[in-house]
């Protein structure tokens, strides 16, 4: 565990770190469309509705099914990775994360959020040279 003062600025470097300016013509990751797919679309709707109403659970739930429509789709393995972070569940926010890193391809900036989602699962964890290490690699993606 990490001393009160420097869980509040590692805890302020991880939000700066999610500050950074996104390049011209690049939507925000978590407001980008998903899928193509309707049922997939359908399931991240709902699964963002539960997350925002506290029922981790059942979006959890929604978006292992959509994954079971589309097991490659980077940004869904993103989505569930966040439903992680939020329950607590920080070593396998991390690990969802990294899968939805090894699905992005090209993708700069879902790779720079997974990052960003890592570093905040490192933080809460305690590991502040891991969080630092995700953010360095986070903003190394976004130039």
């Amino acid at each position: 565990m990490i001393d009160g003062w420097k869980h509040w600025i590692l805890v302020g470097v991880a939000v700066l770190g999610g500050c950074a300016t996104l390049p011209p013509g690049e939507t925000p990751v978590d407001s980008a469309p998903v899928s193509e797919n309707t049922a997939v679309a359908a399931l991240v709707s709902q699964a963002r509705a539960d997350l925002d109403a506290g029922r981790r659970s059942n979006a959890a739930a929604a978006l292992e099914r959509a994954l079971r429509i589309e097991p490659r789709n980077a940004a869904l393995w993103r989505e569930l990775a966040k439903v992680r972070l939020a329950d607590g569940r920080y070593d396998q926010a991390e690990q969802l994360a990294a899968k939805s890193n090894s699905f992005a391809g090209s993708d700069r900036a879902l790779r720079a959020a997974n990052f960003r989602l890592i570093a905040d699962a490192r933080a809460a964890r305690g590991d502040t040279a891991g969080a630092q290490s995700a953010l360095d690699h986070a903003r190394e993606l976004a130039r």
